[in-house]
């Protein structure tokens, strides 16, 4: 062999920097709200068209075990950070308009560390990590653009939460008028129009599509004229979101960088009141709550040549594992000063190894908790918690609950009594995490909420 030709050889084996001479990955984060896990088609959905969805979906892995938060802002507190929310106060309930709080300054973010590493950042639809302080905007977190509303259920149409208008442009306050869905996707567009091929991008998407109020315009209503009341305006909700969805993956397409983009797209929580309004297939409850129609939600991976195509991954993620994961993707520090409990899934999800985690905190609270160690699950209960923070229901009522995911996925079999042993060396995990979670942060009295004409502008 040629001499030049052999060192070349022993510097790519040696040397794995030299292999991977590949740009770091664009990557579109797709987040839905309170979407029921099997109400898209590729989950086994057959009342609800989402056809721009599903092809992204068969062109990756689906992820059957990835779990969430019960609500809304704790799982983005997740995934921003990598950190579970019982870190940051999070644990119990939502960010609400003028909260005198939000996702903890102290904490560094994914955004940030992506920009860090050379990345173009952008926040498209729903923050609700906290707004009652500049510090706390997306745009002093990491998000150099940033578009749509801090708070969770505006109406679609005006834009308005409690009398003041919620919709922002890099903070500021912004009067587009249109159907929130269809304004984010446009501005989606927009930006990857503007960034792609110039520097690597990190695209944020929080629709706040399908959550309540349910709106959806005449047109995207007329094709579920055989479902009825808020299921039907769910459904065109849905179907404008999907309509987005192919939107914002066509312009990935046209910008030529569709092979070096990582799609991923999952639901925030559970789909609420489910077989009513949305569909959590066999899984138990749904959104504010423990068991698997709460936390284990529609998730998908695509990345093609990269990402398997037409695959199921079965092992139990989280999704604070995406928080490492992209940082190593995108050739970020993972060194920080706070520790962090997501894990690396790359491997898990690429090559088909084991869930990095020995076990998966699902959630802990003053009077709840649940975990997840391999096929096992723990559920405890002391009264229920209120998804909006507000006081304990029912406290006092214990309960311990234990069941064998594998054998029976719609948690119908309590086998605590039959499996002490078991049921001990969880709630020991369980504990060891609630030693380490600091006091949910206190929903706001009353005297606090105030009617502004639009939200970031206190009179």
């Amino acid at each position: 062999m040629n001499k030049h030709l052999f060192a070349a050889a022993l510097l790519l084996l040696c040397c794995p920097a030299a292999r991977s001479a590949e740009p770091p990955p664009n990557v579109v984060f797709l987040l839905a709200d309170d979407l029921g896990r099997a109400d898209c088609g590729f989950m086994g959905g057959t009342q609800i068209k989402t056809p721009h969805i599903d092809k992204l979906a068969a062109a990756g892995t689906m992820l059957d075990a990835f779990y969430v938060q019960p609500v809304c802002s704790p799982t983005r507190a997740a995934l921003m950070t990598g950190r579970y929310p019982m870190r940051h106060g999070l644990q119990v309930g939502v960010v609400r308009p003028w909260a005198q709080y939000g996702l903890p300054l102290d904490e560094r973010t994914l955004p940030q560390a992506l920009q860090e590493a050379g990345y173009a950042t952008a926040i498209v639809g729903k923050w609700h990590l906290g707004h009652f302080s500049p510090d706390y905007l997306p745009t002093r977190r990491g998000f150099q653009r940033q578009y749509g509303h801090y708070n969770g259920a505006i109406d679609y149409f005006t834009h308005i939460r409690d009398g003041g208008c919620d919709w922002h442009r890099d903070d500021k306050v912004c009067q587009d008028e249109g159907y929130s869905t269809q304004l984010i996707a446009k501005e989606a567009v927009s930006f990857i129009h503007d960034t792609a091929g110039k520097k690597p991008f990190f695209l944020y998407v929080p629709f706040n599509a399908v959550h309540s109020p349910h709106q959806a315009p005449a047109e995207y209503l007329k094709p579920y004229a055989d479902l009825k009341g808020e299921r039907q305006k769910y459904a065109g909700m849905l179907a404008a979101m999907d309509e987005a969805v192919g939107q914002i993956v066509a312009a990935v397409d046209q910008a030529g960088v569709r092979r070096n983009t990582l799609f991923i797209f999952s639901s925030d929580n559970g789909g609420p009141q489910p077989g009513v309004v949305t569909d959590n297939g066999k899984f138990r409850a749904g959104k504010g709550t423990l068991y698997e129609g709460g936390v284990r939600v529609v998730a998908f991976a695509t990345w093609d040549g990269k990402v398997p195509a037409n695959a199921t991954l079965a092992a139990p993620l989280h999704i604070a594992d995406w928080y490492p994961t992209l940082l190593k993707l995108g050739g970020a520090k993972l060194e920080q000063r706070l520790p962090l409990d997501g894990k690396d899934l790359w491997s898990t999800l690429t090559q088909g190894k084991p869930s990095p985690h020995e076990a998966i905190l699902l959630n802990t609270t003053p009077n709840t908790g649940a975990i997840r160690a391999g096929d096992w699950k723990l559920v405890v209960k002391n009264g229920t918690d209120d998804p909006d923070g507000g006081p304990a229901k029912d406290v006092g009522k214990a309960t311990v609950e234990l069941f064998n995911l594998q054998d029976d996925p719609s948690e119908k079999t309590n086998l605590a009594d039959k499996e002490p042993a078991r049921v001990k060396d969880l709630q020991a995990k369980l504990a060891a995490f609630a030693k380490e979670a600091v006091p949910p942060k206190a929903r706001p009295k009353a005297k606090d909420f105030i009617t502004p004409k639009v939200w970031g502008e206190k009179d």
